[in-house]
């Protein structure tokens, strides 16, 4: 049945397509993101409906859509930079045959986000973009959110996300981190949104979903989640009009949800304060640490998965006891094959210094258009006050992925490109609407007429 109903919603997805050949491009959109072929038994896991749909989304851009208004950003050019580079450094990979499977989805990953921009022509494409994105986000945010209310919490590493894989949005900690950073995104539809006109039925689903946002991090004990919360929490504070009263409504809201949560995110949320004490936290330094250290013998990068001939030792501490008895129980690990735990020394290590320049530069001028963006259409007219709210969420939702990815490894996660392509989309979008409202067509003078009598 699961089966069926994947085929049948792709079918027409595509059968839409063929009339509107945007709609193609939000296919792909949905099958990068939800990755249906993880959730059948069958039918589709023998069909590339990724390679289809990304086909059918460049064709379909190249033949039939209109591109008079086409613009590229530097922002585009640097993604195709950052392609070509990391195919450089996949051909010279210190782990060649294990580099190739990564670049096999990550070239796809930026090629697509370098496209995405060309087809957001208008509002209500970079709209349908976002609404498509957030759609296929939530089907897997409401499936832990409603587990983690029916069973109190997985725990780390626990809660089965409708499919027993922990890769992409289906990792605890990625998804806590694009469910947290999505919020501002699904706040401005319950002002702004045209698709889903603003109502009370809109409203209350947006808000169901935020607070399906919020349990996740609850139901997989992440604490980079927890600290995303803290961060898109103190950004929603500069757009708030009555500062005193969110503060107040924050803290509020914390103190009541504190009785409710479950043990194990408790413990797990504790252990920030005795990361040394913790072997994970740890681990983590200790990586960061061999990285560093092979970045500077190696400032080119080692390519795709790297790491997997790094060899740690870490000392934890656990403190028994309290007071004047308490003891310091010391114990040595040796590890090795560890992941990056980390974005940026994913990128410096596999990438080295001029990938992570490129990645810094992708995510850098982001954030600086989408503020210039939120400044200057701060005080439009009517017609334009959805610009400005919306250049501050994507750039709220940018923030916290940056957050979040200095303690996962997600330097090429497609849901990451996919927001910088909105980005891209809504500043070129603006640029070309500036440009065609101070055009002035020139005119050949009349002579004057001189009247008679």
């Amino acid at each position: 049945m699961r089966d069926l109903f994947f085929v049948a919603f792709l079918a027409a997805f595509f059968a839409a397509g063929f009339r509107r050949p945007f709609v193609f491009v939000l296919s792909y959109v949905y099958i990068d993101i939800v990755s249906p072929q993880r959730l059948t038994y069958l039918l589709l896991n023998s069909v590339p409906i990724s390679l289809v749909a990304v086909a059918l989304a460049v064709g379909g851009f190249l033949l039939a859509d209109d591109k008079r208004d086409v613009r590229l950003a530097p922002r585009q050019l640097l993604i195709v930079l950052l392609l070509l580079y990391c195919g450089l450094t996949t051909r010279s990979a210190d782990f060649p045959v294990e580099a190739l499977d990564k670049w096999g989805w990550v070239w796809k990953t930026l090629a697509f986000a370098a496209f995405l921009p060309l087809t957001l022509r208008t509002r209500l494409r970079i709209e349908a973009l976002l609404v498509v994105m957030i759609a296929s986000a939530a089907s897997i945010i409401i499936v832990g959110g409603l587990k983690t209310i029916a069973s109190g919490g997985g725990g780390y590493g626990t809660l089965n996300l409708m499919v027993a894989n922990n890769s992409g949005l289906y990792e605890g900690s990625t998804i806590s981190t694009v469910a947290v950073a999505i919020i501002p995104l699904i706040l401005w539809f319950t002002r702004y949104g045209t698709i889903f006109p603003p109502g009370w039925k809109v409203t209350a689903f947006c808000y169901a979903l935020v607070f399906a946002c919020l349990l996740i991090p609850v139901g997989t004990s992440t604490r980079t989640g927890l600290l995303c919360i803290g961060l898109v929490a103190l950004l929603m504070l500069r757009d708030a009009k009555r500062k005193l009263l969110y503060l107040g409504l924050i803290a509020a809201a914390g103190l009541i949800a504190v009785p409710f949560l479950p043990s194990a995110f408790t413990e797990r949320m504790g252990t920030i304060k005795t990361y040394k004490g913790d072997e994970s936290a740890s681990t983590r330094l200790a990586v960061w640490g061999w990285t560093w250290d092979y970045a500077k013998q190696h400032p080119l990068g080692g390519g795709f998965e790297m790491y997997r001939q790094n060899q740690i030792r870490y000392d934890t501490e656990k403190v028994e006891g309290d007071g004047n008895n308490a003891t310091v129980d010391r114990k040595l690990t040796v590890d090795k094959a560890r992941a990056f735990h980390s974005a940026y020394f994913e990128m410096i290590g596999e990438q080295g210094f001029p990938g992570l320049l490129l990645w810094a530069l992708i995510n850098g001028i982001g954030l600086i258009r989408m503020e210039v963006l939120r400044r200057r259409y701060r005080k439009a007219d009517a017609h334009q006050a959805w610009i400005a709210p919306l250049a501050g969420a994507l750039q709220s939702a940018h923030i916290v992925y940056l957050l979040g990815a200095a303690f996962i490894a997600i330097a090429f996660q497609p849901f990451v490109y996919m927001l910088i392509g909105a980005q891209i989309g809504l500043d070129t979008y603006l640029a070309r609407k500036r440009a065609e409202q101070t055009f002035r067509p020139l005119r050949k003078a009349r002579p004057a007429r001189i009247a008679t009598t």
